[in-house]
């Protein structure tokens, strides 16, 4: 089977079918991560090009063991200390590394659709490793994977997404993916943080009270205030934040019901998540970023052509 699309831009534009394919795939790369020897050649003599013009740790360090584990070429570019302090544009950037034979560009930038720019003009294939509050395609695949794992299935799920559901590209990315798959989605969080339009947009349900989504869901997906893309002020500190949004573990312990905790991170700690909660059982933060990899390995694998996972 192959995927329906060249480019991994945004879950938006997958079939369920390319989901479950992604998701099956990782399920086997996540086999071959537990072999004494982690690595297959299934992307050798593929070049690949991490073009990360926004800050990151986990996506980037995640990409790069999928692209080692594979066995493919990796090059590194970071916008700091490149030509782009020097007013070289985008376009002229990725011409220029494609001039040494790139297959195909990780890309995170911080404008929106920077990524659907690039699939217009350049014949490498591209996955968007997030793009502005646009999308974080790869980030929404490995949250759905973790579920499933720890769950066993996506269809039927009541899946709370809690906290800057406004500027969260995490959050676009779970809720199409969701939706596609047969869940029920929750948004939560103050109203400032919730745009008005997404009830109707996106076939969500909203909900201001954190008890009440807490008491609703199976999973909690729990987002950090994005203040770095915040341009007014939303609501009044981040203590007052805390005391209404904040989770922490009495308040897990509360419930009527155990639900799973998860975070894409970074987690601001004593936010909107306390480490009590952060750190227990019904927490499976660490395990989305052990999934991460297996989920990059399968979608590099699929837009590459697939040839073969087993060494």
């Amino acid at each position: 089977m192959q995927l329906s699309v060249k480019h991994l831009l945004g879950i938006r534009d997958l079939t369920g079918q390319d989901i479950q394919l992604i998701l099956d795939t990782a399920t086997e790369f996540k086999e071959v991560l537990q072999r004494p020897i982690k690595k297959v050649p299934s992307l050798r003599d593929v070049t690949i090009v991490n073009l990360f013009y926004e800050n990151s740790t986990r996506t980037r360090i995640s990409f790069e063991l999928a692209e080692k584990r594979l066995s493919a070429d990796t090059i590194n570019f970071t916008a700091s200390g490149s030509s782009v302090s020097k007013g070289e544009t985008l376009l002229d950037t990725v011409n220029n590394i494609l001039s040494m034979k790139v297959d195909m560009v990780v890309m995170r930038h911080s404008a929106s659709g920077a990524p659907h720019f690039l699939a217009k003009h350049i014949p490498a294939a591209i996955i968007n490793a997030g793009d502005g509050i646009n999308e974080h395609p790869t980030q929404g695949l490995l949250d759905a994977f973790s579920m499933r794992e720890k769950l066993g299935r996506l269809e039927g799920l009541k899946v709370a997404i809690i906290g800057d559901i406004m500027h969260s590209r995490v959050a676009m990315s779970n809720i199409y993916l969701l939706k596609k798959m047969g869940a029920e989605v929750m948004v939560a969080g103050p109203p400032t943080l919730i745009p008005k339009y997404i009830r109707e947009a996106f076939d969500v349900r909203v909900e201001y009270n954190l008890r009440k989504a807490l008491e609703w869901c199976d999973v909690a997906n729990v987002l950090r205030i994005q203040l770095e893309r915040q341009n007014q002020v939303l609501f009044s500190s981040l203590r007052e934040y805390s005391l209404a949004y904040g989770i922490n573990k009495q308040l897990l312990d509360s419930l009527p019901k155990e639900i799973v905790i998860m975070h894409p991170g970074p987690i601001n700690r004593g936010v909107e998540l306390d480490s009590d909660a952060a750190d227990s059982r019904q927490s499976i933060i660490l395990q989305q970023v052990e999934n991460g990899v297996a989920v990059r390995m399968a979608a590099l694998y699929l837009l590459s052509g697939g040839r073969g996972i087993s060494a």
